[in-house]
């Protein structure tokens, strides 16, 4: 495996990483509230960083996704990408892909994911939903929502259509999100298949993680800067032995995210089977992440407990990266869910002539 950047997401990641930093400032942030940055969702999608995933992959979106998480930019940039681009591209036909993909590169069409499956959404055999999905992030900025119905088929639904009513909900990250209500409203097949909804859950948890590596990455930066600076008995708080290693630690976990989400999306783009990566870099995301978030708010002192403080920002958006597709236990019982069933397979398939006893 190979997880150096092509040259192609490595311009791509470093032209966002300007964007974010130019744009996605604290200032900014605190005036958007628990809303989006429309001028930011202009100048991405105007530099051509949404339509850019399709060329550059996964690999390439969570590169680019790091530098979101770095500045906590509240966009719906990842929801998009996660469950409007990517689905699309490996599951949507031909005229879906014509029809929607333009129209979510240049930011006219916004997608979300009312992901994972909880079976709250069924599915007529008109194609009519019916259900509610209670927290939906970024719903408040979509056009349209994809959408799994209690048999993990996947639908996608206009906001604004008949049968559809969204009411806004306010999570603990400021992602704009919203409860969804379905009452026969109308859906449109996406992948007609077995498996795009296990495959665009493992893309999302896998563009997720590269988010959450991101913010863990931002709340480091800022607590090594901020003890770097701040003294206490005449020496910077840096020198002390106890705050090296805990940002030490911090530093590793980040790593580790970080490494995980890179495997998990390079081998969903060879084509390789990567349901035990997404779920270890989930996993990674939410253990981690959450210990990361902790430790930043932590280096900061009696600073981190000031909620208009930029760190405060990066440890909520960590806790809910932490939960969000499913949280570090739920993760580990279906990965040990996975590997026992895979392992029984194993098992139960015959030995034939020249293989190993």
């Amino acid at each position: 495996m190979d997880f150096h950047p092509t040259e192609e997401q490595a311009a791509a990641a470093g032209l966002a990483a300007t964007i974010f930093g130019d744009l996605a400032t604290h200032e900014r942030l605190a005036a958007a509230g628990t809303g989006s940055d429309a001028e930011l969702w202009k100048a991405l999608t105007a530099a051509g960083l949404t339509a850019a995933v399709e060329d550059v992959g996964l690999l390439g979106l969570v590169l680019l996704l790091e530098e979101q998480g770095r500045a906590t930019a509240q966009v719906p940039y990842a929801a998009t990408c996660a469950y409007g681009i990517l689905p699309l591209t490996r599951h949507g036909s031909d005229a879906q892909r014509a029809r929607l993909l333009p129209a979510l590169g240049t930011g006219e069409a916004v997608v979300c994911g009312a992901f994972p499956s909880r079976g709250r959404i069924a599915a007529s055999p008109e194609g009519r939903l019916t259900g509610t999905a209670p927290f939906v992030p970024w719903l408040r900025d979509a056009t349209h929502v994809l959408v799994p119905d209690a048999d993990h088929a996947l639908w996608l639904v206009r906001t604004d259509a008949p049968g559809v009513r969204t009411t806004p909900v306010e999570t603990t990250a400021p992602w704009a999100a919203g409860r969804l209500d379905l009452t026969g409203a109308d859906g449109e097949r996406l992948g007609d298949g077995p498996g795009a909804y296990e495959d665009t859950l493992a893309v999302a948890r896998t563009a997720f993680a590269g988010l959450q590596a991101g913010v863990c990455a931002g709340s480091l930066a800022r607590a090594v800067e901020y003890t770097s600076t701040r003294e206490q008995f005449g020496r910077p708080l840096s020198t002390n032995q106890g705050v090296m290693l805990r940002a030490a630690d911090a530093y590793m976990d980040t790593e580790a995210i970080r490494v995980t989400a890179y495997e998990a999306a390079w081998r969903i783009d060879a084509g390789l089977t990567a349901d035990t990566h997404a779920l270890t870099a989930g996993w990674w995301a939410s253990e981690a992440g959450k210990r990361v978030v902790h430790a930043g708010q932590h280096l900061h002192g009696g600073m981190g407990a000031d909620l208009d403080h930029p760190v405060h920002r990066h440890f909520l958006w960590g806790r809910q990266l932490d939960a969000y597709l499913g949280c570090g236990s739920e993760l580990l019982a279906e990965l040990g869910t996975l590997l026992s069933e895979d392992g029984a397979a194993t098992a139960a398939t015959p030995a034939t002539e020249g293989d190993d006893a």
